[in-house]
């Protein structure tokens, strides 16, 4: 149980990076139109899951690794469509929606005998 910690620190960090991410690329960096697009509340469910993987609520960890797989096709589909900037903010949220997937999966998995 020694890298059940790791597991529930890097779900959280690569949640809120991911969360980031989307609000900076459809705000600032590369959004669909200049100055800004609605696309940017597709970060909102991102933000239900927070207080609970932060508490360890073994539940949210579930739940939450299906939600973040969204991310995980969105930034495949994106990353295969679009060019330049966006194809790269694509390539890292499928890489952070991997690492926060796999986090969450692992922390629910390791803490199966607990609950």
């Amino acid at each position: 149980m020694g890298y059940v910690p790791i597991f529930r620190s890097t779900a959280f960090a690569a949640l809120v990076t991911l969360l980031a991410l989307c609000l900076l690329w459809e705000l600032w960096l590369a959004p669909l139109r200049p100055g800004g697009s609605l696309l940017a509340l597709k970060a909102a469910p991102l933000a239900l899951p927070l207080a609970g993987i932060y508490a360890g609520r073994r539940y949210t960890y579930q739940w939450s690794s299906l939600l973040v797989l969204a991310y995980f096709a969105e930034g495949a589909v994106r990353a295969w469509s679009e060019s330049g900037v966006s194809q790269v903010l694509a390539a890292a949220e499928i890489a952070l929606s991997v690492i926060c997937f796999s986090s969450l999966v692992a922390y629910a998995r390791l803490t199966r005998a607990a609950a």
